[in-house]
Protein backbone atom coordinates (compact mmCIF):
# COMPACT_ATOMS: atom_id res chain seq x y z
CA UNK A 1 0.00 0.00 0.00
CA UNK A 2 3.00 2.28 0.48
CA UNK A 3 4.90 2.12 -2.49
CA UNK A 4 1.98 2.20 -4.30
CA UNK A 5 0.73 5.66 -2.33
CA UNK A 6 4.81 6.63 -3.27
CA UNK A 7 4.38 5.66 -7.26
CA UNK A 8 0.94 7.82 -7.17
CA UNK A 9 2.57 11.03 -5.46
CA UNK A 10 5.46 10.11 -7.67
CA UNK A 11 2.57 10.22 -10.40
CA UNK A 12 1.12 13.78 -9.42
CA UNK A 13 4.99 15.31 -9.90
CA UNK A 14 5.08 13.71 -13.76
CA UNK A 15 1.71 15.26 -14.63
CA UNK A 16 3.24 18.63 -12.88
CA UNK A 17 6.01 17.97 -14.97
CA UNK A 18 8.68 17.98 -12.60
CA UNK A 19 11.35 15.88 -12.49
CA UNK A 20 11.23 12.83 -10.55
CA UNK A 21 15.33 12.94 -8.96
CA UNK A 22 16.90 10.07 -6.72
CA UNK A 23 16.49 12.59 -3.70
CA UNK A 24 12.94 13.39 -4.18
CA UNK A 25 11.98 10.03 -4.98
CA UNK A 26 13.22 8.82 -1.77
CA UNK A 27 11.65 11.80 0.41
CA UNK A 28 8.42 10.50 -1.19
CA UNK A 29 8.88 7.10 -0.43
CA UNK A 30 9.30 8.22 3.47
CA UNK A 31 6.73 10.67 3.68
CA UNK A 32 4.63 7.80 2.24
CA UNK A 33 5.33 5.62 4.91
CA UNK A 34 4.94 8.00 7.79
CA UNK A 35 1.95 7.23 9.69
CA UNK A 36 3.01 10.09 12.00
CA UNK A 37 3.82 13.51 11.32
CA UNK A 38 7.79 14.11 10.55
CA UNK A 39 9.53 17.10 10.51
CA UNK A 40 12.66 18.00 8.01
CA UNK A 41 15.37 16.58 10.40
CA UNK A 42 12.91 13.32 11.31
CA UNK A 43 12.43 12.90 7.47
CA UNK A 44 16.16 13.33 6.79
CA UNK A 45 16.85 10.64 9.00
CA UNK A 46 14.62 8.34 8.03
CA UNK A 47 15.74 8.28 4.42
CA UNK A 48 19.48 8.13 5.51
CA UNK A 49 18.20 5.22 7.27
CA UNK A 50 16.64 4.11 4.50
CA UNK A 51 19.89 3.98 2.34
CA UNK A 52 19.11 7.46 0.95
CA UNK A 53 22.26 9.52 -0.05
CA UNK A 54 20.76 13.07 0.99
CA UNK A 55 21.61 15.80 3.02
CA UNK A 56 19.56 17.90 5.15
CA UNK A 57 19.82 20.81 2.84
CA UNK A 58 18.33 18.29 -0.15
CA UNK A 59 15.49 18.00 2.41
CA UNK A 60 14.25 21.23 2.78
CA UNK A 61 14.82 22.30 -0.92
CA UNK A 62 12.84 18.85 -1.93
CA UNK A 63 9.98 19.40 0.57
CA UNK A 64 9.64 23.73 -0.73
CA UNK A 65 9.45 21.81 -4.47
CA UNK A 66 6.48 19.04 -3.41
CA UNK A 67 4.49 21.53 -0.95
CA UNK A 68 4.96 24.23 -4.16
CA UNK A 69 3.28 20.92 -6.62
CA UNK A 70 0.35 20.38 -3.39
CA UNK A 71 1.83 17.04 -2.89
CA UNK A 72 2.71 17.55 0.72
CA UNK A 73 1.00 19.73 2.90
CA UNK A 74 3.20 21.75 5.48
CA UNK A 75 1.56 22.00 9.21
CA UNK A 76 2.65 24.42 11.39
CA UNK A 77 1.90 24.05 14.42
CA UNK A 78 2.64 26.68 17.89
CA UNK A 79 5.80 26.19 19.25
CA UNK A 80 6.70 23.38 16.79
CA UNK A 81 8.75 23.07 13.84
CA UNK A 82 6.94 22.66 10.54
CA UNK A 83 5.26 18.90 10.01
CA UNK A 84 4.73 17.50 7.21
CA UNK A 85 2.09 14.81 5.44
CA UNK A 86 0.74 13.29 2.30
CA UNK A 87 -1.51 15.65 0.53
CA UNK A 88 -3.47 12.74 -0.89
CA UNK A 89 -5.28 11.97 2.51
CA UNK A 90 -9.27 13.00 2.90
CA UNK A 91 -9.95 16.04 4.92
CA UNK A 92 -8.95 15.78 8.95
CA UNK A 93 -8.03 18.33 11.67
CA UNK A 94 -5.33 17.44 13.96
CA UNK A 95 -4.78 17.60 17.94
CA UNK A 96 -1.80 18.63 19.62
CA UNK A 97 -0.93 17.26 22.71
CA UNK A 98 1.09 20.30 24.65
CA UNK A 99 3.01 17.88 27.05
CA UNK A 100 3.93 15.27 24.42
CA UNK A 101 3.95 17.00 20.94
CA UNK A 102 2.16 14.05 19.72
CA UNK A 103 -0.84 15.21 16.98
CA UNK A 104 -3.58 12.94 17.02
CA UNK A 105 -5.78 13.55 13.31
CA UNK A 106 -9.43 13.45 13.44
CA UNK A 107 -12.57 13.74 11.89
CA UNK A 108 -16.07 15.08 12.97
CA UNK A 109 -19.29 15.40 10.40
CA UNK A 110 -20.82 17.74 13.34
CA UNK A 111 -17.97 19.90 13.10
CA UNK A 112 -17.62 20.25 9.42
CA UNK A 113 -21.50 20.65 9.50
CA UNK A 114 -21.22 23.58 12.19
CA UNK A 115 -18.65 25.71 10.30
CA UNK A 116 -20.38 24.95 7.02
CA UNK A 117 -23.56 26.59 9.29
CA UNK A 118 -21.16 29.61 10.69
CA UNK A 119 -20.05 30.45 7.08
CA UNK A 120 -23.46 29.91 5.55
CA UNK A 121 -25.22 32.50 8.38
CA UNK A 122 -22.70 35.11 7.97
CA UNK A 123 -22.83 35.13 4.10
CA UNK A 124 -19.76 32.51 2.85
CA UNK A 125 -19.34 29.51 1.46
CA UNK A 126 -16.09 27.58 3.06
CA UNK A 127 -13.30 27.28 0.33
CA UNK A 128 -10.88 25.67 2.54
CA UNK A 129 -10.42 25.67 6.41
CA UNK A 130 -8.19 23.97 9.11
CA UNK A 131 -8.79 23.28 12.60
CA UNK A 132 -6.43 22.98 15.41
CA UNK A 133 -6.90 22.03 18.32
CA UNK A 134 -4.75 22.09 21.40
CA UNK A 135 -4.91 19.40 24.26
CA UNK A 136 -3.62 18.62 27.18
CA UNK A 137 -5.15 14.68 28.60
CA UNK A 138 -7.02 14.47 31.55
Amino acid sequence: MKDKRADSLEQALREAGVRVTRQRAALLRVIAAAEDHPDAAELHARAVTAGAGVSLATVYRTLTTLQAQGVIEKLEFQGEPARWEAADQRHHDHMIDVDSGEVVEFTNDRIERLQAEIAAEMGYDIVHHRLELYVRRR
